[in-house]
């Protein structure tokens, strides 16, 4: 049973779908410009998986492909935001993501062009881990990232501060509790998860995190293996913060497996007090998923957030 944000969202999909098919000699033209080559298209095939943009990939008879996906022209900004995102990750030059090509806007939609990589490779857990845990280690000055960007299709600022309890306080927590208030949560809910905010700095008392590059999104979704069996991840939400805010996120939605965890504290030890903090950035998951899809998310919400202020003496 879909809810009606999931029937609103196919609609719109399948309306672009529909209405891309005037668009694909433009996008033709724009990839020409951007490799330098000439290029076309003699294969358009409907990419399943995502639950956000519409996607496809394109092939030419000499057996070039690429990955676009397309979106309404308003949210031209996830886009660009993906699109550098990307290229932040290459730079630690880590872990393998798809390079991305060309970001534009045709008739009313939003567009990315990016290599086509065919994910058909063994999983290599351990492979991963030690990859995840290299780009952890490529570091900046301040947490946050250069521009905002979003979180499914939720707005994720990042601006940036030198204070990861503050960065995490107002950019992460108080957005999305602010946001799942005028979505309908608890008042209650709300109240705790300010009082919660205002105690953060009791999970930090012992741990003092550098700004890591982050995934910023890394759910098994999102991490995928190559024909050489090399790690791949994608759809990134990337900005600069606590190296254990990826790795809570690969526990949320089943797990990376133990053999991953392994091989990432062999190249990044784990604090002991990962096992509380975990929680803390699983929440501002749950409370994402809340104000996207609604439901049971609200009573995980609750939990989570009573959880953690019994770490502090609360409950």
């Amino acid at each position: 049973m879909y809810s009606c944000c999931e029937i609103d969202l196919l609609a719109t999909l399948l309306e672009i779908a529909i209405t891309m098919n005037d668009n694909w000699e433009y996008i033709e033209q724009q990839l020409s410009q951007a490799l330098d080559t000439d290029i076309h298209f003699s294969s358009i095939q409907p990419v399943s998986g995502g639950c956000i943009n519409q996607a496809w990939k394109v092939s030419t008879n000499d057996n070039q492909h690429w990955f676009v996906k397309s979106n309404q022209k308003a949210l031209l900004n996830m886009f660009e935001a993906e699109f550098y995102g990307l290229l932040e990750i290459q730079k630690a030059n880590a872990i393998c993501v798809p390079t991305p090509i060309h970001v534009g806007v045709v008739a009313q939609h939003c567009y990315l062009i990016m290599e086509y990589i065919n994910m058909t490779g063994l999983r290599q857990p351990c492979l991963a881990g030690e990859q995840l845990a290299n780009m952890h280690q490529y570091q900046a000055d301040q947490f946050g990232w250069f521009m905002d960007n979003t979180i499914g299709s939720t707005h994720q600022g990042n601006q940036q501060n030198s204070n990861w309890v503050e960065f995490w306080r107002h950019e992460r927590l108080h957005y999305q509790l602010d946001l799942a208030l005028h979505k309908g949560l608890d008042h209650q809910i709300y109240d705790n998860g300010f009082k919660l905010s205002e105690q953060l700095d009791v999970f930090f008392s012992d741990y003092q995190p550098k700004p890591a590059l982050l995934h910023g999104d890394l759910w098994s979704g999102n991490i995928a293996y190559n024909e050489n069996s090399q790690p791949v991840v994608f759809d990134p939400a990337t900005y600069y913060g606590d190296h254990e805010a990826d790795l809570a996120m690969t526990e949320l939605f089943g797990s990376f497996g133990q053999y991953f965890y392994d091989c990432y504290h062999e190249h990044f030890p784990i604090d002991t007090g990962y096992s509380i903090r975990k929680t803390l950035y699983n929440l501002y998951h749950i409370l994402n998923h809340y104000n996207l899809f609604g439901g049971g998310y609200m009573l995980q919400a609750k939990s989570m957030i009573a959880q953690l202020l019994s770490e502090v003496g609360y409950f």
